[in-house]
């Protein structure tokens, strides 16, 4: 395995573990302001986030690369409205999409065709992390400040169901 693409690897291995530490935090703000439907739902996404990660550590190891740990930055406690963190979420998963193109450059770059094939799944993936984002944000944008709605909302999110991704159905 090349050597940049090995790093820029490791370094993403890093970024979905920050991932999902962020949207435990997220999910423990919720938790905090008994929101238990929305605490679920950053707590499954979390779990995607670390299976991303655990994702790209296999692959490392499968191509005979050698996997090193980076340090996590500790995400922050306060996120504001509900409304606010999945923003903030939505955000966050346009800035891994960006993350995963420019690794995918990186590999067609060094004629990586196997590390471009497994880049696939994650650009796919990426699709869906956005758009689940995005309807939520959509939702609780349309639900406001009518708290008969958000609490309606965090029973349907509460409803996720493991690798469901995306919104209650």
């Amino acid at each position: 395995m090349d050597k940049a693409i090995q790093d820029a690897i490791n370094e993403q291995i890093k970024d979905e573990l920050f991932a999902g530490y962020m949207y435990l935090s997220m999910s423990a703000h919720f938790e905090n302001g008994n929101l238990p439907g929305f605490a679920h739902w950053m707590r499954l996404q979390a779990q995607e986030e670390l299976e991303h990660a655990m994702r790209l550590f296999d692959y490392v190891n499968r191509r005979g690369g050698r996997v090193v740990l980076q340090a996590v930055d500790q995400p922050p406690v306060e996120f504001g409205s509900a409304l606010s963190i999945f923003e903030q979420a939505l955000e966050h998963e346009r800035l891994v999409t960006g993350l995963i193109h420019r690794l995918y450059e990186l590999a067609a770059e060094k004629g990586d065709w196997a590390t471009q094939q497994e880049l696939q799944w994650f650009i796919a993936e990426q699709v869906e992390e956005e758009d689940s984002a995005g309807r939520a944000v959509d939702q609780l944008r349309m639900a406001a400040a009518d708290s008969a709605a958000l609490l309606m909302l965090d029973q349907q999110f509460g409803a996720r169901a493991p690798d469901g991704g995306g919104e209650a159905e």
